[in-house]
């Protein structure tokens, strides 16, 4: 079964759920996974992902959410509705600005988590980058045996931002955010609304 660093944080991700959260949005869901852990927390959720087959499988699986294939950005979301928004390694394959249609769909409190991925381009991002490295080459060895899995998720690498250039566009767009670099080339990205976002 091959790697995904992704799963390794759900647990992390969901902690940031906010007390008293009633409504999810999943952003780039692939599978569904993740909208199934927060739909078994009772919360209502969507998933949303731009690719039809993994869609599709999502939507196989059940478990409680609703799924759309749709670019988010191009969604007519509601304003100040979603209590939690999440972009797990996601965020990398739209333009970072798209956090400003994520964000004025975030209801006052709401909470919009991203596990992010970052390139590898300095001495700290190698060192975080070496667990990730040596997994790889261990499930390549373990995994020669097994077949393809069955819905492919689009890969973007390197991501176009590093690590310091995410950092300082939360700072712009979401202020008030944290971030915080994660082993594995991942980072979680926290905005917490305080009111209701108005664009322009």
């Amino acid at each position: 079964m091959a790697v995904n660093f992704n799963d390794h944080y759900h647990p992390l991700l969901l902690k940031q759920v906010p007390e008293g959260a009633l409504t999810a949005l999943d952003v780039g869901c692939g599978t569904g996974q993740f909208a199934r852990l927060l739909a078994g927390q009772g919360l209502d959720t969507e998933g949303v992902d731009a690719h039809a087959d993994v869609i599709e499988a999502a939507q196989a699986s059940g478990g409680g959410p609703r799924y759309r294939q749709a670019d988010v950005r191009q969604l007519d979301l509601p304003d100040a509705h979603y209590d939690v928004i999440s972009c797990i390694a996601s965020l990398h394959h739209m333009p970072f600005d798209s956090v400003l249609t994520l964000r004025k769909a975030l209801a006052p409190g709401g909470v919009l988590v991203v596990l992010g991925v970052y390139p590898v381009s300095t001495a700290t991002d190698f060192v975080c980058a070496l667990p990730a490295r040596c997994l790889l080459r261990a499930d390549r060895l373990l995994s020669r045996r097994d077949p393809a899995p069955p819905v492919q998720v689009p890969i973007v690498w390197p991501p176009p931002l590093t690590y310091a250039e995410t950092r300082a566009e939360s700072a712009r767009l979401l202020p008030g955010s944290t971030m915080r670099r994660l082993l594995f080339w991942r980072y979680l990205l926290v905005y917490r609304a305080t009111e209701a976002f108005a664009s322009g």
